[in-house]
């Protein structure tokens, strides 16, 4: 990881002004990437994510993400601290100095792993499930009352924190804000939430979705963390081969929701 990591950075560039010192990896995704690095201003390790404008959609994508994040301040949210352009510049409240950069840095808080990490280290005890998601819904009560729906969780996006077991939700790249007096069918992005996390709703209607798609891809998370399995990712090859159209993974989902213990008939008892 370390060779891309300095790859991406040759590619890239950094220009973050000498406040930010000693970056390291923490990932990388096709807008750019996210490492850490020591803010001297507090002697604090803080999470960069940066984001490369090469277009106007780009643009448009990276001015949605930082109206968002802005707006949020709650405790099981990734807490933002400030967006910069190049030279470490602080960009204004409007944002509209971002179509004049080629790239912008959300300097955010720093967490310990994130829920996809621990989960591959085994099985968490219920407790600390219910633990988790106690904390998901928290903050995804408090994303939705903001009218924003995040449309992409999933256990890479809920960072936490293993000392005192905060759980907090990140990556806003793919939310958007939902106005409830207003009508967003046929305006929604498709192919939005990662396979194994989208709902029915989404997978057959792909442009027309509520909230509750956040909900559903939480059930999934919380399915998983009490497993230890992806719920509907299937466990043989060819099951995932064919899993590739909407209507088969929403037969699929079907077919194991009705597996599940908690979907089968109770039996009948006979009155005696």
């Amino acid at each position: 990881m370390a060779e891309k990591f300095e790859s991406l950075m040759n590619i890239h560039g950094f220009d973050l002004g000498p406040r930010y010192m000693d970056l390291k990896p923490l990932g990388y995704g096709g807008n750019g990437l996210v490492f850490s690095a020591v803010d001297t201003d507090c002697d604090k390790r803080v999470a960069v994510k940066k984001i490369v404008l090469t277009d106007p959609q780009s643009v448009k994508h990276a001015l949605r993400e930082i109206k968002i994040i802005r707006r949020l301040d709650h405790d099981n949210i990734v807490k933002v601290f400030e967006t910069l352009g190049p030279s470490g510049r602080r960009l204004m409240e409007d944002v509209s100095s971002l179509t004049e950069v080629n790239s912008v840095y959300i300097v955010q808080e720093y967490m310990e792993t994130d829920l996809c990490k621990v989960l591959e280290q085994g099985l968490l005890s219920e407790d600390h499930a219910r633990l988790f998601m106690y904390q998901l819904l928290r903050g995804l009560k408090y994303i939705h009352s903001a009218n924003v729906l995040h449309r992409d969780l999933k256990p890479a996006n809920l960072f936490v924190n293993t000392e005192d077991l905060v759980l907090k939700i990140g990556d806003f790249g793919l939310a958007r804000i939902m106005d409830p007096h207003y009508s967003h069918k046929g305006h929604l992005s498709e192919g939005l939430v990662t396979k194994w996390y989208r709902s029915p709703r989404l997978l057959l209607s792909p442009n027309n979705y509520t909230k509750a798609i956040d909900m559903w891809a939480a059930g999934c998370i919380f399915a998983e963390m009490l497993t230890g399995k992806t719920l509907f990712a299937g466990t043989k090859k060819c099951v995932c081969v064919c899993l590739n159209k909407s209507y088969d993974l929403v037969l699929y989902q079907f077919k194991i929701l009705h597996s599940a213990t908690f979907c089968t008939k109770p039996k009948l008892v006979k009155e005696t």
